[in-house]
């Protein structure tokens, strides 16, 4: 792996020699929680069970790699939900969810040179449908949380592709996404923070960190430290 260079204060890259041309590339693929938006949308959630800081921690751990079960990892953390009302998703969306920095930047000038935009979370439908529409992504995958008389009950609805959308699901999300688009993987371009997004973001042409946990800094072409997502905008050409 090659040395990490430091392009600017806050953004280090490796591997490649900017700046790249943004028309390059045809998708442009985002993480979700911490990534896309500013907030772990399941530790929000769990705030209304008074176990945010006992799932919060867990998600921390699992982020970080050193939980390597994801949808173990999820499965228990969703099963500390139960009985939360259907109305609190709704707060959290609209009292503690904002986009990140930079985000509608980015996402506004791939657009402009072409690209098609991609959500893939290891959380859930209910935020992702709605940030979709918030920031005009084309395509998304998560997962759905299951209600019950407007309650959570504590599982996931499993769907026509799988269960859980864990690191394998995003990366075959992406894949999948590049082959309808007729491209090639080598010009799809992959963002994410934790340990989950490690796959997709090997499978991508360009990999991402955003303000990322330490083996994710490690590991990609970029890493954004300082600023917000719009920083990617140094390093290629409209």
């Amino acid at each position: 792996m090659s040395l990490p260079l430091a392009f600017a204060p806050g953004l280090t890259i490796r591997g490649f020699t900017p700046p790249l041309n943004l028309r390059d590339f045809g998708l442009i693929a985002f993480d979700m929680d911490s990534t896309l938006i500013n907030i772990e949308c399941i530790d929000e959630v769990a705030d209304a069970a008074g176990r945010k800081a006992e799932v919060a921690a867990i998600t921390e751990a699992s982020m970080r790699g050193e939980i390597t079960d994801f949808k173990e990892s999820l499965r228990r953390r969703v099963a500390m939900l139960q009985g939360v009302p259907e109305g609190f998703l709704h707060e959290v969306f609209e009292r503690r969810l904002k986009p990140n920095p930079g985000a509608k930047a980015l996402i506004d000038a791939c657009r402009a040179a072409g690209l098609k935009t991609l959500l893939v979370s290891g959380g859930f439908t209910f935020f992702a449908e709605r940030v979709c529409e918030l920031l005009g992504i084309d395509f998304a995958r998560s997962n759905v949380l299951e209600i019950v008389d407007g309650h959570l009950t504590g599982r996931l609805v499993d769907q026509d592709w799988g269960d859980i959308c864990d690191g394998a699901e995003k990366r075959r999300m992406l894949l999948a996404t590049c082959e309808r688009l007729g491209i090639a993987p080598s010009q799809a371009i992959a963002m994410g923070d934790g340990a989950n997004d490690l796959p997709m973001m090997d499978a991508a042409g360009l990999s991402v960190a955003y303000h990322a946990k330490p083996k994710v800094r490690e590991q990609a072409m970029v890493s954004i430290e300082e600023g917000g997502l719009d920083r990617l905008l140094e390093l290629v050409r409209p």
